[in-house]
């Protein structure tokens, strides 16, 4: 029986074309297309589809329940494109130990981390899952 595989996440907005085009600028998906009514963005074979829903307020009144964590070659890069755009910052870029991370708020109030491994730490997660 084949196990269950995580996919995809679903995004509800009030202005989701807003939100698309704040993450397709931010991280250039390999995908973004637009299913029915769904604004679908493809990294690495995970998708974020992102809804119009009239249920849920313009910004996250709990941002840190879920946070989006995307793996990147060049922190560098991904925080100078998000700075142009103005985005806020719940953390700076900051090195820990060879790695880079900082924490970007998107236009609906999510918390977004960007996140480029060392070397040395990516070794040591890859052994830690042998």
């Amino acid at each position: 029986m084949k196990k269950p595989s995580l996919d995809s996440i679903l995004l509800a907005s009030t202005d989701p074309e807003r939100l698309r085009a704040w993450y397709a600028a931010a991280f250039d998906p390999a995908e973004d297309t637009v299913v029915d009514q769904y604004r679908v963005l493809t990294f690495g074979g995970f998708h974020m589809l992102i809804d119009q829903r009239d249920d849920v307020e313009p910004t996250n009144p709990e941002p840190g329940r879920v946070i989006l964590n995307f793996d990147v070659a060049d922190a560098r890069t991904v925080v100078a494109r998000l700075e142009q755009a103005g985005t806020q910052w719940l953390a700076e870029l900051e090195d820990r130990h060879g790695s880079l991370f900082a924490t970007a708020i998107d236009p609906d109030g999510n918390y977004v981390q960007i996140i480029q491994l060392s070397e040395e730490h990516r070794q040591a997660m890859e052994a830690a899952t042998v």
